[in-house]
């Protein structure tokens, strides 16, 4: 066992951030926390670093009671969003702070440092200042600092919030592949879906301090359990049950709530009528490069997205104006 966050609640004053939360960590892992601002990942993140005390419930850290432990002694690495490196100290001294604070012999010291360097990409860095850094580099540096330690456990938040669209997609993909050399529990604060996804090997949707749902990035994708998560995690339409998309297939089955859901890869689109589908008009079509976003209206004035690849979008040309018949290929509704 990582982590056991188990019947744990944090208040704010009358605000609940935390409510009745349990969640357990596989050792090894890279989980992540998603869910909307103020839906209580930050919070949670900071009540198993020991930064914040739970008002009720228990935390264990590797199998031991660490609810009421210090910082300093449940073995944690900790990343936050903007860095917190320190400016007057090289890339190499900022790494090597905390050992020096352990008073570890030099010799380790040295070699765990360049060790690191090299681990994170940064060999030959070492004598840079944060300043001489990229965003993405030193987010890499303060990484390397968080494992200088060696710690059981490993949290970020929003590690690459602060970073431009590319430097973050590198970076997933970097800290994917450090992950599976190192092998520390992981745990990572997002509210991009798309980053959650793409790194972690499970999820843990949060929302409004409740966990609505844990599971791995497909199984969140293919068998939501809520409203909430089929909204948050991917794109979806929700349309009335009486649209006329839904009429000849008949409503989904599996609830008996008042919207249906429906993915956006997940309709059918063709040029001519036939006995199961309807027609509908096109809005707007987005080109996006790898893909095509066509906007459509059905009969009723109701209007959703549908995504295409570039091999579907050159055989149908698409334009604006143009009637089109549509049939969904699933759909999925939940109880009221």
């Amino acid at each position: 066992m990582g982590i056991l966050v188990d019947h744990v609640s944090k208040y704010f004053g009358d605000f609940k951030a935390v409510d009745h939360v349990s969640v357990e960590i596989e050792t090894g892992s890279l989980v992540a926390l998603l869910g909307p601002s103020g839906s209580g990942k930050s919070t949670l993140l900071r009540l198993i670093a020991g930064l914040e005390q739970p008002d009720s419930g228990r935390i264990f850290l590797t199998g031991r009671d660490a609810t009421f432990e210090s910082v300093q002694k449940r073995g944690i690495g900790f990343v936050f969003q903007h860095y917190a490196l320190f400016k007057h100290l090289t890339v190499r001294q900022n790494i090597s702070f905390g050992l020096e604070i352990q008073k570890q012999p030099k010799a380790r010291i040295k070699n765990r440092v360049e060790e690191l360097l090299e681990l994170v990409q940064l060999s030959g860095f070492g004598n840079r200042y944060p300043a001489q850094l990229s965003g993405g580099q030193r987010q890499r540096v303060a990484l390397a600092r968080a494992l200088a330690l060696e710690p059981q456990v490993l949290l970020l938040d929003e590690p690459f919030g602060a970073l431009d669209a590319k430097v973050r997609k590198d970076l997933r993909s970097w800290l994917r592949k450090l992950h599976d050399t190192v092998h520390v529990t992981t745990v990572f604060v997002t509210h991009d879906q798309e980053e959650a996804m793409e790194v972690s090997d499970e999820i843990v949707v949060m929302n409004h301090g409740r966990v609505e749902q844990v599971g791995s990035p497909a199984e969140l994708y293919d068998n939501p359990a809520s409203p909430f998560v089929m909204s948050f995690i991917g794109p979806v339409n929700v349309l009335r049950s009486t649209a006329p998309i839904f009429r000849q297939i008949g409503y989904p089955s599996n609830g008996n709530g008042s919207d249906v859901f429906l993915r956006p890869h997940d309709v059918i689109v063709e040029l001519q009528p036939n006995l199961d589908s309807v027609p509908a008009t096109v809005f707007r079509v987005i080109h996006l490069g790898w893909e095509i976003q066509a906007e459509v209206t059905l009969e009723d004035g109701q209007t959703f997205t549908i995504h295409l690849s570039r091999e579907q979008f050159d055989c149908l040309k698409l334009e604006p104006h143009q009637q089109v018949y549509v049939k969904p290929k699933e759909a999925k509704s939940f109880a009221a």
